[in-house]
């Protein structure tokens, strides 16, 4: 099956699939790329066994499966003048929550083209964490937020 960049997804017979890298991605919130997030984490969904017990055989315990929930997702990035990001979360405080679709896009090393991307649908954030401030720190000022969404796609 092809990749989005047009490559074979498996490996040749005799050749290494490298996997990749971590740091090389890019974040896509309704058509407009915003890149300068510094992390990305909590992507994830799970399916909930129900487990059940038969009549007569006691002792064995049974899965099938229940509701399937997705986990909160982390954005992580650089503080600027940009307001974009706080203004979707200052809607939703003030009562009109706005869903958007979003795209995680991780990169190819080659640095262009996309490798594979996690679609998260009706996105919305339902948390936001201001930048710890030190008069005699040397770091980049860091703000996070929460984005919690109905379903996930992977492509």
């Amino acid at each position: 099956m092809p990749s989005p960049s047009g490559n074979s997804t498996g490996a040749a017979v005799g050749q290494s699939n490298d996997p990749y890298r971590n740091f090389n991605f890019k974040l896509d919130i309704q058509g407009v790329v915003e890149g300068h997030f510094t992390s990305c984490s909590g992507l994830g969904a799970r399916i909930q066994p129900i487990r059940y017990r038969e009549g007569g055989t006691n002792q064995v315990v049974r899965a099938i499966p229940g509701q399937i929930e997705y986990a909160e997702v982390t954005l992580s990035y650089g503080l600027t003048s940009s307001r974009d990001l706080w203004d979707w979360f200052s809607k939703g405080v003030q009562g009109s929550i706005e869903r958007r679709n979003v795209s995680i896009i991780l990169i190819n090393p080659n640095g262009v083209d996309e490798a594979m991307r996690w679609n998260l649908f009706d996105a919305w954030p339902s948390e936001w964490s201001g930048a710890s401030l030190d008069a005699l720190g040397r770091e980049i000022a860091i703000e996070q937020v929460k984005l919690v969404f109905n379903s996930l796609d992977r492509v």
